[in-house]
């Protein structure tokens, strides 16, 4: 793909709900292994894509959210991969979160800042977008 050609783009909407965190996962397994990633690389992304939609049904289950989606949007360039996890699951810090809670929010963010090159966070007013860059052919 030439530099200035506009990246090829893949968008998913799935339910806020636990039986479809795999699709998303599959979906994810089907782009990035089109591109120069390693086994590992794509399963790194594959968990880390995992992780995302799980906190989002969890999120959604503690906000009472039962119609939220979760938008996976893929930028597919020649040398990254950027993978957005869009949420309606409502706010992450609702009033009845604990420190149970935000341990467990802290080592999911860990866990994927090990497994991709970039991540951002960001609160949107519906729930939360996470967007993921992972490089390819980088170790």
């Amino acid at each position: 793909m030439a530099n200035n050609e506009a990246p090829a783009q893949v968008e998913l909407i799935i339910p806020c709900q636990p039986e479809y965190v795999g699709v998303a996962r599959l979906a994810l397994l089907g782009i990035a292994s089109r591109m120069p990633f390693t086994y590992e690389q794509i399963e790194d992304l594959r968990l880390a894509v995992g992780e995302l939609c799980t906190s989002s049904v969890e999120w959604a289950q503690k906000n009472k959210m039962h119609e939220a989606r979760i938008v996976l949007r893929a930028e597919i360039f020649s040398d990254k991969l950027t993978v957005d996890i869009l949420d309606t699951a409502g706010p992450r810090r609702c009033g009845e979160s604990t420190s149970r809670d935000e341990e467990e929010e802290n080592l999911a963010q860990l866990l994927i800042t090990l497994l991709v090159d970039e991540v951002e966070v960001t609160p949107q007013p519906e729930g939360t977008l996470v967007r993921m860059v992972k490089y390819a052919g980088q170790q």
